[in-house]
């Protein structure tokens, strides 16, 4: 099977299947989204989606003549059964997700079924990319129903460049806390390297919830999760702007516009055009127009309100519910304000063709865009291109994306009647040189912000993310085959490693008893150490206490604090930094700042003093360690003692302790041949430094970011497959000898360790 450098994942095809009479008919759609990826300068592309006909009509024959007629189109099938469309897509996406995100808690509906469905036609589209994607593709995912497949896709393809774009709008924390699976989803997204919303504030709603769900740290658009750097910016998606002007010269377009004409003559048409949604406030604007005829007697008979209203999900009973209010409203204010010879009000449930849309935007003297709540709202700049010889005034929610790009629109609150009915009385009595000016400059704007340059400035940032994301020093396997060659050749080697971050992940707590090492971690440093031609090397900040404990009987040599404290020969030995003198006044600083923030911590070792704030509220933590950080520096200026930021910790310990003095000192004490040193945060950059003139020595990062290791790895697992490569555990040890369990802190190590 081909596979592909640019791979587009969405929820349909551009290419519908269904049958007629019995066979298979294929329809091309043309949607803006279509539109945008057909313009991507790229050859090597394929697009992945539901094609629309229910996988359990179809027989292996058909599913196979489908997929080579798409194939030929672009495409790659994922077959859905009717079971699945139904709990995946009109179920969690469209019944949880859906409300939710446009802020209409009271209609979500949680149900486990929807979420296992959601989950089963994600891991169906993570299994179908892997199989047509380079292992360094590029690919874009589309919407909401994905939310899961980002770090499904990472794991099968590490390699990868991963896009994520939203079309709706992302949630503030307090209403995208309420979902169940909310850790779920953020996880699910964080697998991409670049995550793209309409505007500003919902990228900011996205962090803002990673921040305060998982801890994540932001800063300047960029959240660092796992060890990766994550991209979240707003990419405002436009229309293909020329398509809509080109349209307004074809015959079809002139024809419907002659019949708009002799229809409405001298009536101010008032347009609107929606898919059949809660979500787009139509009893709202159906308000604000009787408001207008109740208050206005003077427009009876002059004004007309076309409303054009999509099929949209017929089969979900709140939008069955909702045509219903829809249809018995515009019956009442016909009945109440109409005449022999006017109805106020043309209510179309029905899609229009292209040429006709393009007609009504044209004559519409003003346009009701008042969704209550819209990712972006297209209509609005559909209607600002269609305008050419005529005025026209567009009305637009404040709620809607698209206010932001059309500043000159009348903007109006959609939740307050009288408002809009006001903003309709303006534009009806707008002088039309007014009009024409804010078209103007609306339609310059447009002509510029395409869907065409929507789609290149996302494929742009996602090809930097695959520049700056370290790929380059990111192991391969190839490399880490060589790695291991080198390692089994070797007569001498020596292995330093740090521990938190690097063999095991982060804990919230400084407490040495959350961190203890598992039994994967203790099964390496076994084989490893038990080879008597391998040195192996624990390098950590962690305490002497908590290393003795955690490695007993194993024959490692240690170095705690940042190497303040060493063993090289069984027994530890620290130097004679002078730190004990300047304890008392830091930890008062220290004391001030914990008093006033819930959920920091002290750690007080021999030689540094730590204040950790991974369980302090985000917002506050960052704001508390910026104060502490300088209140700590003003204290120490004229110490030999430097204050240090981490990973959600602010440490101080004197500046002649560092992790390079130790590798200076391993390197004498321990002569090799071959060198692997490993390390995740600041303060192993100084071990990577010490190596640097050793062109033979394997230095590893684990996480993004900047390094002067030679190589990188995402997370602590796979630095412990790099490590078990080296030395397979049937190779070194009697399975016999490896436990099964980590062996027991004796009790008098424990009550130590607990102190």
């Amino acid at each position: 099977m081909n596979k592909f450098q640019t791979v587009i994942i969405s929820n349909r095809l551009p290419v519908s299947v269904s049958r007629k009479d019995g066979k298979l008919v294929y329809e091309a759609s043309s949607g803006g989204l279509a539109t945008a990826m057909s313009s991507l300068e790229v050859e090597d592309k394929v697009w992945i989606g539901w094609p629309g006909i229910d996988a359990d009509t179809l027989s292996d024959d058909e599913r196979a003549e489908i997929t080579q007629e798409l194939a030929g189109r672009g495409c790659y099938p994922v077959f859905l059964t009717a079971e699945e469309v139904e709990l995946y897509y009109e179920g969690y996406a469209n019944d949880t997700l859906w409300p939710l995100f446009h802020y209409f808690q009271s209609v979500a509906h949680y149900s486990d079924k929807y979420w296992q469905a959601y989950l089963t036609v994600n891991e169906k589209f993570a299994a179908a990319t892997a199989e047509v994607s380079a292992d360094d593709a590029r690919i874009w995912i589309q919407d909401y129903h994905f939310m899961l497949l980002p770090a499904q896709i990472r794991e099968r393809l590490s390699g990868a460049t991963i896009g994520f774009f939203l079309h709706i709008p992302f949630p503030s924390f307090e209403i995208f806390r309420l979902l169940p699976q909310r850790k779920e989803l953020l996880r699910g997204l964080l697998g991409a390297d670049v995550v793209g919303f309409h505007v500003y504030d919902y990228a900011q709603h996205f962090l803002d919830s990673c921040r305060r769900l998982l801890g994540a740290s932001a800063s300047s658009g960029m959240l660092e999760y796992e060890g990766r750097m994550v991209k979240a910016a707003a990419y405002p998606i436009g229309i293909d702007y020329d398509k809509f002007r080109a349209q307004l010269d074809t015959r079809e377009t002139k024809d419907a516009l002659k019949q708009l004409e002799d229809a409405y003559g001298k009536q101010k048409l008032i347009l609107s055009v929606d898919r059949l949604d809660y979500s787009k406030g139509i009893p709202e604007r159906l308000e604000a127009f009787r408001l207008l005829l109740e208050q206005h007697p003077e427009y009876h008979g002059k004004v007309k309100l076309l409303m054009v209203a999509v099929p949209s999900r017929t089969g979900v009973k709140a939008y069955q519910e909702l045509r219903d209010e829809i249809e018995k409203t515009v019956s009442r204010i016909n009945g109440t304000f109409g005449t022999v010879d006017w109805a106020p009000i043309s209510y179309q449930f029905q899609n229009r063709p292209f040429a006709e849309i393009v007609a009504l935007y044209a004559r519409a003297d003003i346009m009701l865009v008042t969704p209550i709540r819209d990712g972006m709202n297209l209509v609005a700049k559909e209607y600002v291109a269609s305008k050419k010889r005529r005025g026209g005034v567009l009305i637009l929610s404040e709620m809607a994306g698209a206010i932001d790009e059309l500043p000159e629109a009348l903007s109006i609150n959609p939740n307050n009647a009288q408002t809009v009915a006001d903003a309709t009385h303006h534009a009806l009595t707008m002088p039309v040189a007014e009009q024409k000016k804010r078209l103007t400059d609306m339609q310059q704007r447009l002509s510029v912000v395409t869907v065409q340059n929507w789609g290149k400035e996302f494929m742009h940032d996602l090809e930097q993310a695959a520049a700056q994301d370290g790929s380059r020093k990111q192991l391969s396997l190839t490399q880490r085959q060589r790695i291991a060659a080198r390692y089994q050749t070797a007569t001498r080697r020596l292995i330093i490693l740090d521990y938190d971050g690097t063999l095991r992940g982060f804990v919230k707590t400084p407490s040495p008893l959350a961190a203890t090492p598992n039994l994967r971690v203790w099964r390496v440093l076994k084989a490893l150490s038990d080879d008597p031609n391998t040195t192996v090397a624990i390098v950590s900040g962690r305490t002497r206490r908590a290393l003795s404990s955690w490695f007993v009987g194993l024959p490692l040599v240690l170095a705690a604090e940042h190497g303040a404290w060493k063993r090289y020969d069984g027994k530890w030995q620290q130097i004679d930094s002078g730190f004990k003198k300047d304890k008392k006044r830091i930890r008062q600083v220290m004391e001030k700042y914990s008093g006033r923030t819930k959920g920091a911590e002290i750690e007080e070792k021999d030689h540094a003093m730590v204040w950790h704030y991974a369980n302090v509220e985000p917002d506050v933590a960052f704001k508390r360690a910026s104060e502490l950080k300088r209140e700590l520096g003003e204290l120490l200026v004229d110490d030999d003692i430097a204050v240090h930021e981490g990973r959600n910790i602010v440490e101080v310990k004197p500046t002649a302790v560092t992790k390079g003095n130790v590798v200076r000192e391993l390197r004498r004490h321990y002569a090799a041949d071959f060198v692997l040193c490993a390390g995740d945060d600041y303060t192993d950059e100084d071990m990577f430094r010490e190596l640097q003139d050793d062109p033979g020595a394997v230095t590893i990062k684990v996480g993004q970011g900047d390094t002067t290791a030679r190589h990188m790895v995402a997370k602590p697992a796979q630095l412990l497959r790099v490590l078990e490569d080296l030395s397979p555990v049937s190779t070194l040890s009697s399975l016999t000898e490896i436990p099964t369990k980590i062996p027991k802190i004796p009790r008098k190590i424990y009550r130590w360790l607990k102190r």
